[in-house]
């Protein structure tokens, strides 16, 4: 990516952000598309969100693909890993080849099985506090540019004010709030994902890209659409129907004007 189409895409997440920013905004949907347009922005290929939750435990909130997710859940798991030392930390922490990350070996068992071989993980935070991590996941090795990584970094920054934008008027509690409805939120999503895989027969990640479709060319949140799929109030058939008449339609020629 050049630097101007760099800057260009900056600039839009931004606006993006502020243009989110209500008082009954949807954090999921927000960290969901910070963090894929993160990664196209570095050119990696998959990402994922760790976040506090109530109880001050890492949690999973956001993800790209279900390879991420999955090594993101293992770290967890094994209480070691770039994202956790990050966290830890505060620091960006940076592996450009998983193969010779042997201090962590569990995590990098799970990331070459998963074909990532470069993690950079990116800290979330505001003055002292780290509230979670960024985490962008490469299938070839390399560290990240001094440019990307400060783009990454200006996103994460971004994520972490729309997740304290409320702090100062509001008590801590309503923080946890939303950090536990976030996490709830992603609970109704993967559920939902998991039906539409099932009765689609396509792999998770499929059937995710299948929801975030409908979702933004109806401008739904992915929270309210998930809600639909789980309580069957929207058949599962109606996102296949609307892809399917989408791709007919583009594929359809021009009407010919009269002479």
């Amino acid at each position: 990516m050049t630097s101007a189409s760099r800057e260009h895409r900056l600039n839009a997440a931004f606006v993006m952000v502020a243009d989110s920013l209500t008082d009954d905004y949807d954090v999921v949907d927000l960290l969901h598309t910070l963090v894929s347009e993160c990664t196209e922005i570095v050119n990696v290929q998959a990402g994922g969100l760790l976040l506090l939750d109530a109880d001050g435990e890492l949690q999973v909130v956001a993800s790209t693909t279900e390879s991420a997710e999955l090594v993101e859940v293992l770290q967890l798991a094994a209480g070691a890993g770039p994202c956790l030392d990050c966290f830890a930390t505060g620091e960006q922490v940076s592996v450009p080849d998983v193969a010779a990350a042997a201090r962590w070996p569990a995590f990098q068992e799970e990331a070459l099985r998963r074909g990532f071989r470069s993690v950079h993980a990116i800290p979330l935070r505001l003055r002292g506090d780290t509230i979670g991590t960024m985490n962008l996941f490469g299938t070839s090795v390399g560290a990240l540019s001094a440019r990307d990584a400060s783009a990454a970094q200006a996103l994460a920054d971004v994520a972490t004010i729309s997740i304290l934008q409320q702090r100062i008027s509001a008590h801590a509690q309503l923080i946890a709030e939303q950090l536990q409805r976030a996490l709830d939120s992603r609970v109704l999503i993967e559920q939902a994902k998991g039906a539409v895989a099932q009765v689609n027969g396509t792999s998770m990640d499929e059937s995710f890209t299948l929801l975030r479709r409908y979702a933004r060319d109806r401008n739904l949140s992915l929270h309210a659409l998930a809600e639909a799929i789980t309580n069957r109030s929207l058949p599962i058939s109606a996102l296949t129907t609307s892809h399917e008449d989408e791709r007919m339609s583009s594929r359809r020629p021009a009407a010919r004007k009269q002479e």
